[in-house]
């Protein structure tokens, strides 16, 4: 059976097409800057629509010498796409961008603005950057050029507002809760037979950029209508036949993309991505005979195209089993798939129990019996209780008296609630000095303990080792909580020696935890890393409320995007397994 293509070989797709069709926009935008003739830049745009919306692999057919034959492509523009497929590169385009300076392109960004307003405010004031073009405005000195005004001026801060508002990647669990009602509300629309999220949110990134939707259909046009007629539209970028680009009032993009049902496989693995995975398989695809697209496989000899209607037959046709969405990130799972190797991934109904939650004793907003029951609800068959040790103040961490309280109010609710369990655990604090927020003899009285570092962030990554150290080396501790402290958007991950981490909490067999709170830590990469040392892991929801229960989802999400299995989790144990497993 023939081997994938590496993706970082240079005969691999050199360059995508919607990269070639980037390159020719931002080139008709710069001659528009740079006050050329018009004509030459609506050419550049209109060989860039038809390079992006080829079924084929425009690059690849220019390398193998069969170049297409594209609308508005003239011998110049086919020879500047032939220099582009060879190399990557474009000299007139890297000529071009040295005449414009730097800051200029990134103005076009901003919803609204066009080549012709960055021309006049480049020439007429010097303004090259956003930041300069948002000060003028603030300070009404773009209406003094003829052509522009008070209202541009206003248009341009309004444009300016909603890209920041875009700029940050929006995190997992809001990108979720914003596209389960327009899913939903799609759905219904008429002649719609699947519809599915697709890009970064399948492969459960944890920040989300665009938001992509794939819909198989009867009627195109019902559903585009449906999408660009949503309340929460602000503005509809592009409408086609095919697809449309809307931009939510206060949100981020959504692309819309519809196929026929008989075509839905390809197009569900091409939009899910990513890219190096996409392009791994089109090398495959290259390797037997076909062009792999969205559309389907086009047999190169003969011009035929072959559908698929499932996933798993795309996959099939290249003689490996279908590659879960989360592992497909150009990481070798092809070649796992290739060889038969591919794990068995740890799944959400593998979960039996969540390792980390709080409730209102300490700086949770829910008793300990509503967190049960809601628990119990979501059919988990027990949670661990960590409130914090004394010295998080911020927490009103409990004191050893209030620790035996608590362990008395556990036992009365495990009568009520059996066979639902709560076990008795703790949030332990590892403090600056890397001593422990207990005395080793309560610490013998938990369940579970789990230790974290909350304070002392500032200390050398040689000083946070040596307290995570202390923490994973103590034969009381069970689980070093959100290992690197990170939280997603607003807070980086300690520098820890990861390497030493990951070993001693193998050896001594001292849990790693993947939290799916915002902060979802520890990552992907830093939790098949883990794994691949031999450490075990958990996964928990680090709730403080009942409704935050369901972010231990999150941290399955990341712990499949990790390659694990639920026998390398404690969470996927029962209690007593758990409990025994810690002895």
């Amino acid at each position: 059976m023939p081997r994938p293509r590496s993706v970082s070989r240079s005969d691999d797709a050199v360059i995508s097409n919607a990269e070639l069709a980037r390159i020719f926009n931002e080139i008709g935008d710069m001659l528009e800057i740079l006050g050329e003739v018009v004509y030459k830049a609506v050419a550049y745009r209109r060989v860039a629509d038809a390079v992006e919306r080829y079924p084929d692999d425009v690059a690849a057919l220019f390398r193998r010498g069969q170049p297409p034959k594209l609308p508005g492509a003239g011998e110049a523009l086919t020879a500047k796409l032939a220099e582009l497929s060879a190399s990557g590169r474009l000299e007139y385009h890297e000529r071009l961008r040295a005449q414009v300076p730097d800051g200029v392109l990134d103005i076009l960004r901003i919803p609204g603005v066009g080549p012709k307003t960055v021309r006049l405010v480049s020439t007429e004031l010097a303004i090259h950057s956003v930041e300069a073009l948002r000060a003028a405005a603030e300070e009404g000195r773009l209406r003094h050029v003829k052509g522009l005004s008070e209202r541009t001026e206003k248009n341009i801060l309004d444009g300016i507002s909603r890209l920041e508002r875009r700029s940050t990647r929006m995190l997992i669990h809001d990108a979720d809760a914003l596209v389960a009602g327009l899913v939903e509300r799609l759905r219904e629309a008429r002649g719609v037979r699947r519809i599915e999220v697709a890009g970064s949110l399948r492969r459960r990134r944890p920040t989300i950029g665009d938001l992509d939707l794939l819909a198989a259909v009867d009627d195109p046009a019902a559903v585009i209508a449906a999408l660009d007629g949503l309340r929460e539209v602000d503005k509809v970028v592009a409408a086609g036949t095919d697809k449309s680009s809307i931009l939510l009032s206060d949100g981020p993009r959504v692309d819309l993309m519809v196929c026929e049902p008989e075509a839905w496989g390809t197009h569900l693995v091409h939009f899910t991505g990513s890219k190096d995975h996409n392009i791994a398989l089109r090398g495959m695809a290259l390797d037997r005979g076909w062009s792999l697209s969205e559309k389907g496989w086009k047999v190169i000899e003969t011009g035929e195209l072959l559908l698929d209607g499932e996933e798993a037959d795309v996959y099939e046709r290249l003689g490996m089993p279908w590659i879960p969405p989360e592992m497909r990130a150009g990481d070798g799972e092809i070649e796992a798939a290739l060889a038969d190797a591919l794990p068995e991934l740890i799944t959400h109904a593998d979960v039996r129990g969540d390792t980390h939650t709080h409730s209102d004793w300490t700086d949770g907003v829910d008793s300990i019996e509503t967190m049960a029951r809601a628990a119990r609800e979501r059919g988990l068959e027990y949670i661990v209780l960590t409130d914090h040790s004394p010295s998080l103040g911020v927490a009103r961490g409990l004191s050893p008296d209030r620790v035996e309280e608590q362990s008395t109010e556990i036992a009365r609710l495990n009568a009520e609630l059996g066979p639902f369990r709560i076990l008795h655990g703790t949030e332990l604090e590892i403090r600056a000095d890397a001593t422990l927020d207990y005395p080793d003899e309560l610490l013998a009285r938990f369940d579970v303990v789990i230790a974290s570092i909350h304070t002392g962030r500032g200390q050398s990554s040689e000083q946070l080792t040596a307290r995570a150290l202390a923490a994973i080396e103590s034969p009381h501790v069970d689980v070093l909580a959100h290992p690197s402290g990170r939280i997603v958007n607003r807070r980086d991950p300690l520098p820890l020696d990861w390497p030493r981490v990951f070993e001693a909490a193998a050896r001594h067999r001292t849990a790693l935890e993947i939290n799916g709170s915002p902060r979802l830590d520890l990552d992907d990469s830093l939790a098949r890393a883990a794994g691949r040392a031999g450490a075990r892991l958990t996964v928990a929801s680090d709730a403080h409320r009942t409704e935050e229960l369901g972010q231990q989802a999150y941290a399955v999400d990341l712990a499949r995007r990790a390659w694990l299995r639920a026998d390398q989790v404690l969470a996927t144990s029962s209690a007593d397994d758990l409990i025994e497993s810690l002895r």
